[in-house]
């Protein structure tokens, strides 16, 4: 009613609550406004768990399907812990695109600027610097396997859902790639893009762990069958049983890297020693420097029962390749001709990596068995030895920032957990 005084409905609930409690903050946290959703989730109060698809031979990777934007479209994702930068082929418009599965992504005025901190942290190369703050961020991305991307970083909605069911859209920085160079080698059809798990600002693994939503630590189970599981958090891992070793980083080094290790054949020393060991979800075989690789290449040949198994020259799938008489209908046919191999990390006491023989050898199309660990020199790896997807089937692989370990189990990689 005009004209006649009215004691406000803060002050009488103020009044109310202070004879009930005597604590104003605790009466009014009931009504403070609502929190955006992505914040929503308690701290490390769960993990994510994704499907992959995929294989080693012959699609050449494993990929995860990631919902991005507002309305969520998905999006396949080769996996890559070996970079930081996830990024989307992005009609920008494109200059430079491969054929893809979905449609390109299309930014909406969703642009990060050159203060944005994930910016500063990509290392830009000298022709991407910024001139001022708020310029567009550029970036430029290069792989071990010549491959490349360039584009513009965006910023959009990542909608999640956790193991204990909630759900949450965090706003995440990654690339808009509208110029991208892929490698003759690889198989089409392409995914959409690369998602990088690294432990860079950059990372979609990073900015999740900086909201609080998750814990830094991401892993892998790659099936030899095809398929498996990618999962962020540490909820997921088994009890007991997993072999852990610490991360050794150089100060300029990003990579996921366990140190010096000495290779062992069936056991037995190979004269490889000390060489450093990177794990990489991005590549499809294992390289060893050129020293290590033939030393590794004699060792299984003068192993080998010729009168039982013949190089397949014919077969060009990869560098060394044998055959039988009758085309071999699986790995495990292979299996009784192969010794295992051992990694035994010089800097971790007891820590072996096992790689039995179909943790190192890939059954072509042909029937044939070819030695999935290849010379890094020819590739321009220089002294790098990589461990990728075909060394790491059939186990799950945890890498954990917080701790700065890796770890791997054994496990069935095609149940989900």
């Amino acid at each position: 009613m005009k004209g006649k005084w009215k004691v406000p409905f803060w002050v009488l609930l103020a009044l109310y609550c202070l004879l009930l409690s005597q604590s104003f903050k605790g009466c009014f946290s009931a009504f403070s406004l609502p929190r955006p959703s992505w914040k929503k989730q308690s701290k490390f109060g769960s993990s994510l768990v994704f499907p992959l698809a995929g294989n080693v031979y012959p699609k050449g990777y494993y990929q995860v399907t990631i919902n991005v934007g507002q309305p969520p479209k998905p999006y396949f994702l080769d996996i890559d812990t070996g970079s930081d930068l996830t990024w989307l082929q992005c009609d920008a418009p494109c200059a430079k695109c491969a054929p893809a599965p979905h449609s390109l992504y299309k930014p909406n005025k969703n642009i990060v600027k050159c203060k944005d901190p994930v910016c500063a942290s990509l290392h830009l190369p000298a022709n991407h610097h910024c001139h001022t703050p708020d310029e567009q961020c550029d970036y430029e991305v290069e792989y071990a396997d010549h491959g490349s991307s360039l584009g513009v970083l965006v910023k959009d909605a990542f909608p999640l859902r956790f193991t204990n069911g909630s759900t949450v859209s965090p706003p995440l920085v990654f690339g808009c790639g509208y110029n991208q160079e892929v490698p003759a080698s690889t198989p089409a059809p392409f995914t959409d893009g690369i998602l990088g798990l690294g432990n860079g600002k950059s990372s979609v693994l990073s900015q999740l762990s900086s909201l609080g939503l998750i814990r830094h630590v991401v892993g892998h189970c790659l099936s030899g069958q095809g398929g498996g599981f990618l999962f962020f958090g540490d909820d997921v891992l088994p009890s007991s049983g997993i072999v852990w070793t610490p991360i050794v980083r150089a100060s300029s080094e990003k990579h996921y890297s366990l140190g010096p290790a000495d290779l062992l054949f069936s056991g037995q020393a190979t004269g490889i020693k000390g060489i450093p060991i990177i794990f990489d979800s991005g590549s499809t075989y294992s390289y060893f420097n050129s020293d290590a690789y033939k030393i590794l290449v004699s060792s299984i040949k003068k192993d080998i029962n010729t009168k039982q198994l013949t190089e397949a020259v014919d077969d060009k799938s990869l560098p060394v390749c044998w055959k039988v008489s009758k085309s071999f209908k699986s790995i495990h046919d292979a299996k009784s001709y192969f010794k295992p191999l051992t990694l035994s990390f010089t800097k971790a006491k007891n820590v072996q990596l096992q790689l039995p023989p179909e943790a190192y050898l890939v059954r072509t199309e042909h029937g044939n068995i070819c030695l999935g660990i290849l010379d890094g020199s020819e590739v321009g790896l220089g002294n790098y030895n990589i461990i990728g997807d075909i060394s790491m089937v059939d186990k799950m692989v945890i890498y954990d920032n917080e701790k700065q370990q890796i770890g791997w189990v054994s496990a069935n990689c095609n149940k989900l957990p």
